[in-house]
């Protein structure tokens, strides 16, 4: 028998393959990669990269908090980011998404992304 529960946010973009926004295993919570989708047109958000930037964390945020968490609970961030250039704004955008002790972190450069989108983060969350 599986222990593993499948989260859903109406507040965060609608998976868009076959996964789930997030799924628990005991008091771990895997949540998906995000990219800067608004929940409500499925359209990358308007602006520049920070904005972007921005609107991947208020998916998560909107996912842990579907599961009964919140970004303080976040151990681990993977973000992946088609331009390495950028990850100095992703540190501002995360100060203001996170409190020390900041979770652990990936950034990983990748060639391409979802939707053309520059920005993807996961987190795992233990509640």
């Amino acid at each position: 028998m599986s222990n593993k529960k499948a989260i859903h946010s109406e507040h965060a973009p609608a998976a868009i393959g076959t996964y789930s926004q997030a799924v628990q295993a005991g008091n771990l919570v895997f949540l998906s990669g995000q990219i800067p989708l608004l929940p409500d047109t499925m359209e990358v958000v308007d602006g520049d990269f920070e904005a972007r930037a921005r609107q991947v964390f208020k998916n998560l945020q909107a996912v842990a908090a579907a599961a009964g968490g919140s970004l303080d609970d976040v151990v681990k961030v993977t973000i992946f980011l088609t331009d390495l250039s950028n990850f100095a704004t992703v540190n501002k955008v995360m100060e203001s998404f996170f409190e020390q002790p900041y979770p652990a972190r990936a950034a990983v450069g990748v060639a391409s992304l979802p939707k053309g989108v520059d920005v993807e983060a996961d987190a795992i969350l233990a509640i």
